[in-house]
Protein backbone atom coordinates (compact mmCIF):
# COMPACT_ATOMS: atom_id res chain seq x y z
CA UNK A 1 0.00 0.00 0.00
CA UNK A 2 2.69 2.48 1.01
CA UNK A 3 4.79 1.55 -2.00
CA UNK A 4 1.86 1.97 -4.40
CA UNK A 5 0.96 5.32 -2.87
CA UNK A 6 4.57 6.41 -3.24
CA UNK A 7 4.44 5.67 -6.99
CA UNK A 8 1.20 7.61 -7.45
CA UNK A 9 2.65 10.62 -5.64
CA UNK A 10 5.38 10.93 -8.26
CA UNK A 11 2.97 11.86 -11.04
CA UNK A 12 3.58 15.36 -12.45
CA UNK A 13 1.21 18.23 -11.72
CA UNK A 14 -0.67 19.84 -14.59
CA UNK A 15 -1.22 23.58 -14.99
CA UNK A 16 -4.72 23.41 -13.53
CA UNK A 17 -3.36 21.77 -10.36
CA UNK A 18 -0.66 24.43 -10.11
CA UNK A 19 -3.17 27.27 -10.37
CA UNK A 20 -5.65 25.73 -7.95
CA UNK A 21 -2.97 24.95 -5.40
CA UNK A 22 -1.46 28.42 -5.70
CA UNK A 23 -4.82 30.18 -5.32
CA UNK A 24 -5.74 28.10 -2.26
CA UNK A 25 -2.36 28.68 -0.64
CA UNK A 26 -2.55 32.43 -1.27
CA UNK A 27 -6.01 32.51 0.37
CA UNK A 28 -4.81 30.65 3.47
CA UNK A 29 -1.79 32.94 3.77
CA UNK A 30 -4.01 35.99 3.36
CA UNK A 31 -2.07 37.12 0.29
CA UNK A 32 -3.32 38.87 -2.83
CA UNK A 33 -4.08 36.78 -5.89
CA UNK A 34 -1.30 38.77 -7.55
CA UNK A 35 1.22 36.39 -5.95
CA UNK A 36 -0.31 33.33 -7.62
CA UNK A 37 2.21 33.40 -10.54
CA UNK A 38 5.08 33.54 -8.03
CA UNK A 39 3.64 30.58 -6.14
CA UNK A 40 3.26 28.60 -9.37
CA UNK A 41 6.88 29.32 -10.18
CA UNK A 42 7.98 28.21 -6.72
CA UNK A 43 6.05 24.95 -7.00
CA UNK A 44 7.61 24.25 -10.41
CA UNK A 45 11.23 24.48 -9.22
CA UNK A 46 13.31 21.48 -10.21
CA UNK A 47 15.39 21.61 -7.03
CA UNK A 48 13.02 20.52 -4.30
CA UNK A 49 13.78 21.08 -0.60
CA UNK A 50 14.64 17.95 1.34
CA UNK A 51 12.23 16.93 4.11
CA UNK A 52 12.76 14.36 6.85
CA UNK A 53 9.48 13.35 8.52
CA UNK A 54 9.55 11.66 11.93
CA UNK A 55 6.80 9.76 13.80
CA UNK A 56 6.72 9.50 17.59
CA UNK A 57 3.78 9.24 20.04
CA UNK A 58 0.81 9.70 17.73
CA UNK A 59 -1.90 7.91 15.74
CA UNK A 60 -0.58 8.91 12.28
CA UNK A 61 -3.79 10.91 11.89
CA UNK A 62 -1.90 13.98 10.65
CA UNK A 63 -0.37 12.01 7.77
CA UNK A 64 -3.64 10.22 7.05
CA UNK A 65 -5.50 13.54 6.93
CA UNK A 66 -2.92 14.88 4.49
CA UNK A 67 -3.23 11.79 2.28
CA UNK A 68 -7.03 12.13 2.11
CA UNK A 69 -7.21 15.85 1.40
CA UNK A 70 -8.92 16.92 -1.82
CA UNK A 71 -9.52 19.91 -4.10
CA UNK A 72 -6.64 20.14 -4.63
CA UNK A 73 -5.16 16.81 -3.56
CA UNK A 74 -2.66 18.26 -1.09
CA UNK A 75 -0.89 14.93 -0.62
CA UNK A 76 -0.04 14.60 -4.31
CA UNK A 77 0.83 18.26 -4.65
CA UNK A 78 2.94 18.83 -1.57
CA UNK A 79 4.93 15.66 -2.14
CA UNK A 80 5.72 16.95 -5.62
CA UNK A 81 7.13 20.25 -4.34
CA UNK A 82 9.35 18.64 -1.70
CA UNK A 83 11.84 15.80 -1.74
CA UNK A 84 10.62 13.45 0.98
CA UNK A 85 13.75 11.68 2.20
CA UNK A 86 12.31 9.77 5.16
CA UNK A 87 8.75 8.90 6.13
CA UNK A 88 7.97 5.62 7.88
CA UNK A 89 4.33 5.49 6.78
CA UNK A 90 4.80 6.25 3.09
CA UNK A 91 8.05 4.42 2.39
CA UNK A 92 7.92 0.84 1.09
CA UNK A 93 11.32 0.18 2.66
CA UNK A 94 11.67 -0.76 6.31
CA UNK A 95 14.22 -1.86 8.89
CA UNK A 96 17.91 -1.19 8.20
CA UNK A 97 17.17 -0.01 4.66
CA UNK A 98 15.01 2.95 5.69
CA UNK A 99 17.22 3.82 8.66
CA UNK A 100 20.30 3.90 6.40
CA UNK A 101 18.41 6.26 4.11
CA UNK A 102 17.78 8.58 7.07
CA UNK A 103 21.49 8.71 7.88
CA UNK A 104 22.42 9.41 4.26
CA UNK A 105 19.81 12.16 3.95
CA UNK A 106 21.05 13.88 7.10
CA UNK A 107 24.60 13.89 5.75
CA UNK A 108 23.70 14.91 2.21
CA UNK A 109 21.43 17.79 3.23
CA UNK A 110 23.20 18.84 6.43
CA UNK A 111 21.83 22.21 7.70
CA UNK A 112 19.52 22.40 4.66
CA UNK A 113 16.67 19.96 5.27
CA UNK A 114 13.31 20.74 6.88
CA UNK A 115 12.48 18.42 9.76
CA UNK A 116 8.78 17.60 10.21
CA UNK A 117 7.84 15.94 13.51
CA UNK A 118 4.52 14.16 14.05
CA UNK A 119 3.81 13.03 17.59
CA UNK A 120 4.88 13.92 21.13
CA UNK A 121 8.12 12.97 22.85
CA UNK A 122 7.97 10.89 26.08
CA UNK A 123 10.43 11.87 28.80
CA UNK A 124 9.72 9.45 31.67
CA UNK A 125 11.50 6.09 32.11
CA UNK A 126 14.42 7.41 30.10
CA UNK A 127 12.16 8.00 27.11
CA UNK A 128 11.69 4.27 26.58
CA UNK A 129 7.94 4.58 25.98
CA UNK A 130 8.77 5.33 22.33
CA UNK A 131 11.79 3.69 20.70
CA UNK A 132 12.61 3.19 17.03
CA UNK A 133 15.51 1.06 15.85
CA UNK A 134 16.72 0.84 19.43
CA UNK A 135 16.76 4.62 19.90
CA UNK A 136 14.40 6.72 22.00
CA UNK A 137 12.26 9.43 20.38
CA UNK A 138 14.21 12.06 22.31
CA UNK A 139 17.58 10.85 21.02
CA UNK A 140 16.30 10.66 17.43
CA UNK A 141 14.89 14.18 17.71
CA UNK A 142 18.18 15.50 19.06
CA UNK A 143 20.17 13.84 16.28
CA UNK A 144 17.93 15.05 13.46
CA UNK A 145 17.14 18.53 14.82
CA UNK A 146 20.78 19.46 15.38
CA UNK A 147 21.50 19.67 11.65
CA UNK A 148 18.06 20.79 10.43
CA UNK A 149 17.45 24.19 8.85
CA UNK A 150 14.01 24.48 10.46
CA UNK A 151 11.48 22.29 12.24
CA UNK A 152 7.72 22.00 11.75
CA UNK A 153 5.78 20.29 14.55
CA UNK A 154 2.64 19.01 12.84
CA UNK A 155 -0.38 18.19 14.98
CA UNK A 156 -1.17 18.96 18.60
CA UNK A 157 0.89 16.02 19.88
CA UNK A 158 4.08 17.44 18.37
CA UNK A 159 3.14 21.05 19.08
CA UNK A 160 2.44 20.73 22.82
CA UNK A 161 1.82 17.11 23.78
CA UNK A 162 -1.75 16.55 22.59
CA UNK A 163 -3.58 13.40 23.65
CA UNK A 164 -0.50 11.56 25.03
CA UNK A 165 0.09 14.45 27.45
CA UNK A 166 -3.46 14.38 28.85
CA UNK A 167 -3.59 13.88 32.62
CA UNK A 168 -2.11 12.01 34.34
CA UNK A 169 0.42 11.91 31.46
CA UNK A 170 2.10 8.65 32.55
CA UNK A 171 4.80 8.81 29.83
CA UNK A 172 5.80 12.44 30.43
CA UNK A 173 4.79 13.32 26.87
CA UNK A 174 5.60 16.84 25.69
CA UNK A 175 5.95 18.88 22.53
CA UNK A 176 8.94 19.34 20.23
CA UNK A 177 9.74 22.92 21.24
CA UNK A 178 9.72 22.12 24.96
CA UNK A 179 11.99 19.13 24.36
CA UNK A 180 14.46 21.07 22.23
CA UNK A 181 14.59 23.89 24.77
CA UNK A 182 15.50 21.35 27.47
CA UNK A 183 18.24 20.06 25.16
CA UNK A 184 19.41 23.65 24.57
CA UNK A 185 19.03 23.22 20.80
CA UNK A 186 18.08 26.52 19.19
CA UNK A 187 16.34 26.05 15.85
CA UNK A 188 13.33 27.76 14.23
CA UNK A 189 10.29 25.73 15.36
CA UNK A 190 6.88 26.28 13.77
CA UNK A 191 3.90 24.64 15.49
CA UNK A 192 0.95 23.60 13.32
CA UNK A 193 -1.43 22.12 15.94
CA UNK A 194 -4.73 20.38 15.37
CA UNK A 195 -6.08 16.86 15.80
CA UNK A 196 -5.55 16.62 12.92
CA UNK A 197 -4.46 20.02 11.58
CA UNK A 198 -5.92 21.30 8.34
CA UNK A 199 -3.68 20.03 5.51
CA UNK A 200 -3.79 23.43 3.82
CA UNK A 201 -2.42 25.10 6.95
CA UNK A 202 0.54 22.72 6.84
CA UNK A 203 1.05 23.22 3.11
CA UNK A 204 0.87 27.01 3.46
CA UNK A 205 3.40 26.91 6.30
CA UNK A 206 5.83 24.96 4.12
CA UNK A 207 5.31 27.31 1.18
CA UNK A 208 5.74 30.41 3.32
CA UNK A 209 8.98 29.06 4.73
CA UNK A 210 10.32 28.19 1.28
CA UNK A 211 9.42 31.56 -0.24
CA UNK A 212 9.64 34.07 2.60
CA UNK A 213 11.20 32.29 5.58
CA UNK A 214 9.59 31.61 8.96
CA UNK A 215 6.10 33.20 9.10
CA UNK A 216 5.02 35.57 11.86
CA UNK A 217 4.31 33.42 14.90
CA UNK A 218 2.13 33.90 17.97
CA UNK A 219 3.14 33.25 21.57
CA UNK A 220 2.74 29.49 21.00
CA UNK A 221 4.92 29.49 17.86
CA UNK A 222 1.89 29.04 15.59
CA UNK A 223 1.67 30.86 12.22
CA UNK A 224 -0.56 33.87 12.73
CA UNK A 225 -2.05 33.55 9.25
CA UNK A 226 -3.75 30.32 10.41
CA UNK A 227 -4.03 30.76 14.19
CA UNK A 228 -4.35 34.51 14.62
CA UNK A 229 -8.10 34.85 15.07
CA UNK A 230 -10.55 33.48 17.61
CA UNK A 231 -12.74 30.66 16.28
CA UNK A 232 -15.71 32.23 18.09
CA UNK A 233 -15.36 35.36 15.96
CA UNK A 234 -15.52 33.42 12.67
CA UNK A 235 -18.15 30.84 13.60
CA UNK A 236 -21.25 30.60 11.41
CA UNK A 237 -23.33 30.31 14.61
CA UNK A 238 -21.95 33.51 16.18
CA UNK A 239 -25.11 35.48 15.37
CA UNK A 240 -27.12 33.00 17.44
CA UNK A 241 -24.74 33.54 20.37
CA UNK A 242 -25.14 37.31 20.12
CA UNK A 243 -28.92 36.92 19.96
CA UNK A 244 -29.08 34.53 22.90
CA UNK A 245 -30.21 31.47 20.92
CA UNK A 246 -28.60 28.31 22.30
CA UNK A 247 -28.92 24.55 22.04
CA UNK A 248 -29.48 23.24 25.58
CA UNK A 249 -29.11 19.55 24.78
CA UNK A 250 -28.16 17.42 21.80
CA UNK A 251 -31.23 16.85 19.66
CA UNK A 252 -33.40 19.54 21.24
CA UNK A 253 -35.18 22.21 19.20
CA UNK A 254 -32.30 24.68 19.38
CA UNK A 255 -29.83 22.02 18.28
CA UNK A 256 -32.00 21.01 15.34
CA UNK A 257 -32.32 24.65 14.27
CA UNK A 258 -28.56 25.18 14.26
CA UNK A 259 -28.36 27.46 17.30
CA UNK A 260 -25.14 28.26 19.17
CA UNK A 261 -23.42 25.31 20.90
CA UNK A 262 -21.80 27.37 23.68
CA UNK A 263 -23.89 25.77 26.46
CA UNK A 264 -22.94 22.30 25.20
CA UNK A 265 -19.26 23.02 25.83
CA UNK A 266 -18.08 24.62 22.58
CA UNK A 267 -14.46 25.78 23.10
CA UNK A 268 -14.54 28.24 20.19
CA UNK A 269 -14.52 31.24 22.57
CA UNK A 270 -11.10 30.17 23.92
CA UNK A 271 -9.47 28.67 20.82
CA UNK A 272 -7.56 30.38 18.02
CA UNK A 273 -7.67 28.94 14.49
CA UNK A 274 -9.20 29.18 11.02
CA UNK A 275 -11.33 26.00 11.17
CA UNK A 276 -14.60 27.78 10.22
CA UNK A 277 -12.94 29.21 7.11
CA UNK A 278 -10.92 26.21 5.92
CA UNK A 279 -12.93 23.20 7.03
CA UNK A 280 -11.63 19.69 6.49
CA UNK A 281 -13.00 18.40 3.19
CA UNK A 282 -14.48 19.51 -0.14
CA UNK A 283 -17.56 20.83 1.68
CA UNK A 284 -15.33 22.62 4.25
CA UNK A 285 -17.04 20.85 7.13
CA UNK A 286 -15.78 21.15 10.70
CA UNK A 287 -17.26 19.94 14.04
CA UNK A 288 -19.56 22.92 14.66
CA UNK A 289 -21.01 22.83 11.14
CA UNK A 290 -22.24 19.26 11.74
CA UNK A 291 -23.66 19.98 15.20
CA UNK A 292 -20.81 19.16 17.60
CA UNK A 293 -19.06 21.72 19.82
CA UNK A 294 -15.47 22.67 19.03
CA UNK A 295 -13.33 20.89 21.64
CA UNK A 296 -10.28 23.13 21.28
CA UNK A 297 -7.84 20.54 19.91
CA UNK A 298 -5.68 23.38 18.55
CA UNK A 299 -5.27 25.21 21.84
CA UNK A 300 -2.78 24.20 24.54
CA UNK A 301 -4.52 24.08 27.92
CA UNK A 302 -7.94 23.60 26.30
CA UNK A 303 -8.01 20.52 24.08
CA UNK A 304 -7.53 17.21 25.96
CA UNK A 305 -7.25 19.23 29.17
CA UNK A 306 -10.68 20.70 29.92
CA UNK A 307 -13.74 18.43 30.06
CA UNK A 308 -15.37 18.03 26.66
CA UNK A 309 -18.76 19.50 27.62
CA UNK A 310 -17.59 22.05 30.20
CA UNK A 311 -18.69 25.60 29.38
CA UNK A 312 -15.78 27.47 27.80
CA UNK A 313 -13.97 30.51 29.11
CA UNK A 314 -14.37 33.69 27.07
CA UNK A 315 -10.98 34.98 25.94
CA UNK A 316 -11.47 38.54 24.73
CA UNK A 317 -14.30 39.35 22.41
CA UNK A 318 -17.52 38.35 24.13
CA UNK A 319 -19.10 37.87 27.53
CA UNK A 320 -21.49 34.98 28.17
CA UNK A 321 -25.04 36.16 28.84
CA UNK A 322 -26.38 36.09 32.38
CA UNK A 323 -29.78 34.79 31.26
CA UNK A 324 -30.41 32.29 28.48
CA UNK A 325 -33.74 32.99 26.72
CA UNK A 326 -35.70 30.15 25.23
CA UNK A 327 -35.04 29.65 21.48
CA UNK A 328 -38.68 30.36 20.62
CA UNK A 329 -40.86 32.51 22.89
CA UNK A 330 -44.45 31.26 23.18
CA UNK A 331 -47.40 33.24 21.90
CA UNK A 332 -47.76 35.81 19.16
CA UNK A 333 -48.56 39.02 20.99
CA UNK A 334 -48.61 42.42 19.31
CA UNK A 335 -45.85 44.81 20.22
CA UNK A 336 -47.10 47.88 22.09
CA UNK A 337 -45.79 51.42 21.36
CA UNK A 338 -44.42 51.57 24.93
CA UNK A 339 -42.46 48.35 24.39
CA UNK A 340 -41.13 49.72 21.09
CA UNK A 341 -39.89 52.88 22.82
CA UNK A 342 -38.21 50.91 25.59
CA UNK A 343 -36.57 48.62 23.02
CA UNK A 344 -35.23 51.65 21.12
CA UNK A 345 -33.69 53.10 24.28
CA UNK A 346 -32.12 49.76 25.18
CA UNK A 347 -30.76 49.34 21.65
CA UNK A 348 -29.12 52.76 21.80
CA UNK A 349 -27.45 51.88 25.08
CA UNK A 350 -26.25 48.55 23.68
CA UNK A 351 -24.74 50.17 20.57
CA UNK A 352 -22.82 52.65 22.74
CA UNK A 353 -21.61 49.88 25.05
CA UNK A 354 -20.52 47.67 22.13
CA UNK A 355 -18.53 50.50 20.55
CA UNK A 356 -16.76 51.21 23.82
CA UNK A 357 -16.11 47.52 24.43
CA UNK A 358 -14.73 47.04 20.90
CA UNK A 359 -12.07 49.70 21.43
CA UNK A 360 -11.14 48.17 24.78
CA UNK A 361 -10.96 44.65 23.38
CA UNK A 362 -8.84 45.74 20.45
CA UNK A 363 -6.29 47.25 22.79
CA UNK A 364 -6.41 44.13 24.94
CA UNK A 365 -6.01 41.84 21.93
CA UNK A 366 -3.03 43.83 20.65
CA UNK A 367 -1.36 43.43 24.03
CA UNK A 368 -2.19 39.71 24.23
CA UNK A 369 -1.03 38.68 20.75
CA UNK A 370 2.22 40.42 20.02
CA UNK A 371 4.65 39.20 17.40
CA UNK A 372 7.59 37.26 18.69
Amino acid sequence: MAGNRRMVLNKPMNRRDFMKLSATTAAVLGLSTAVVPDLCQAFAKKEKPAVIWLHFQECTGCTESLLRSTEPDVADLILNIISLEYHETLFAASGHQIEDNLVRAMERYRNKYVLVVEGSIPTKAGGNYCTISGQTAASILKKTATNAAAIIAIGSCAAWGGIPSAGPNPTGAQGVLTTLNAMQIEKPVINVPGCPPNPHNFLSTVVHYLMYGVPTLDSQNRPKFAYGTLIHDQCERRAHFDSGRFANAFGDEGHRKGYCLYKLGCKGPSTYGNCPEQGFNAEKRWPVSIGHPCFGCIEKGVGFTKPLFEVSDMVTTATPPQVYPRPVEPGNKKISPLATGIAGAVLGSVVTAVATKTISLKNSEDDTHEDD
